[in-house]
C-alpha cells in the first residue's frame, strides 16, 4: 500500500500545479491514497467546495486543514457533511458550535486508513486541547477497528512539537507528517518503532515567495514594523513538494518513506 501525502497547496498557483503534476506523479508511483493539506488552496487562506472538487478532478482522495480552516464560510458549511472528504483539527475544543470532524476512516482501493488531523499549540495563536492527549483518545476509540494504515496530518509551527508527537505515537500509527511552515525538511525517515515521519512536507505553489506570498509587503513589514496587506504570489516558479509512504497494509507498519519534490 502506498500514500501520497501533499503539502500545503497554496492558491491558484498550488491548484493548477497540482492539475499539472499530479497525474505524472500517480503515473510513475502508482500510490492508492492521495491525502493534500487544503487550509490555504483558496487565495492562501481557507478553502471552498469548488476548490475541493477541482483538487478531486486532479486526482486527490481526501483533504487535511489547520488553522485557517474555517476562514471561508462556504468550506464551512461543507464541514459537518459526512460524505465530504474534508477534516478539520480534531484538538479544535469539544462544542457542538464547532463545525465538522478531526478525524475519518476512508476507504479507497479496498484499503481502510485512519486519517487524524491535529494542530499543535506551540507558536500558534489558538487555545487547542492537547493534541498528544486527543491522539490517544482517538486512537483508544479506534483500537478495535480493521485498518491497514493511520495517518496524521500534524499542523504547527515548531519543529520540536512535531518531533514530540511522532516520537510519542511512533508505532501506534503509520505515519506523521508535519505542515504549516511552507517549507520543506530534509528529514523523511522512519522512526525506531516503524512510524514514518517528516517535519513538514512544505508547500506547494510559487516558490518565488515568501511561504507563497509575495515577498515586497513582507520585506516592507520587517524594515518598517508597520502592517501591510499581503498578498499571495502569481508570479515565479513553482515547487512541488509531498511525502510517498510505503506500507504493509496487514501490518499497519510504514516500510519506506521518499520526499518528491520538484523546483520548475
Amino acid at each position: 500500500m502506498k500514500i501520497l501525502f501533499i503539502g500545503d497547496i497554496f492558491g491558484r498557483p498550488g491548484r493548477q500545479l497540482i492539475e499539472n503534476k499530479l497525474p505524472e506523479v500517480i503515473k510513475e508511483h502508482a500510490p492508492d491514497l492521495i491525502i493534500a493539506n487544503a487550509e490555504n488552496i483558496c487565495h492562501g487562506s481557507g478553502f471552498t467546495p469548488a476548490n475541493i472538487t477541482q483538487m478531486q478532478q486532479a486526482g486527490v482522495h481526501f483533504f487535511t486543514l489547520g488553522n485557517h480552516a474555517f476562514r471561508k464560510q462556504s468550506g464551512v458549511n461543507r464541514l459537518n457533511d459526512p460524505d465530504f472528504p474534508v477534516i478539520r483539527p480534531a484538538n479544535y475544543p469539544e462544542s457542538a458550535e464547532t463545525p465538522g470532524r478531526g478525524y475519518q476512516i476512508f476507504e479507497h482501493n479496498n484499503y481502510k486508513t485512519l486519517i487524524i488531523n491535529l494542530m499543535g499549540r506551540e507558536g500558534m495563536k489558538v487555545h487547542l486541547d492537547c493534541p498528544f492527549r486527543k491522539a490517544d483518545q482517538i486512537l483508544e476509540q479506534h483500537k478495535d477497528h480493521q485498518l491497514n494504515a493511520i495517518f496524521v496530518d500534524f499542523h504547527t509551527e515548531t519543529t520540536s512539537e512535531k518531533i514530540a508527537l511522532a516520537t510519542y505515537l511512533d508505532g501506534r500509527i503509520t505515519a506523521l507528517i508535519g505542515t504549516h511552515t511552507h517549507v520543506p525538511t530534509a528529514d523523511a525517515r522512519l522512526l525506531t518503532n516503524g512510524t514514518a515521519f517528516m517535519t513538514d512536507a512544505g508547500m506547494n505553489g510559487i516558490i518565488d515567495s515568501i511561504i507563497g506570498l509575495k515577498a515586497q509587503p513582507i520585506i516592507q513589514k520587517m524594515l518598517t514594523q508597520i502592517s501591510t496587506t499581503h498578498e499571495p504570489a502569481d508570479q515565479g516558479r513553482t515547487i512541488f513538494t509531498a511525502a510517498l509512504i510505503a506500507i504493509d497494509p496487514s501490518t499497519q507498519k510504514a516500510v519506506n518513506i521518499t520526499h518528491l519534490t520538484e523546483i520548475k
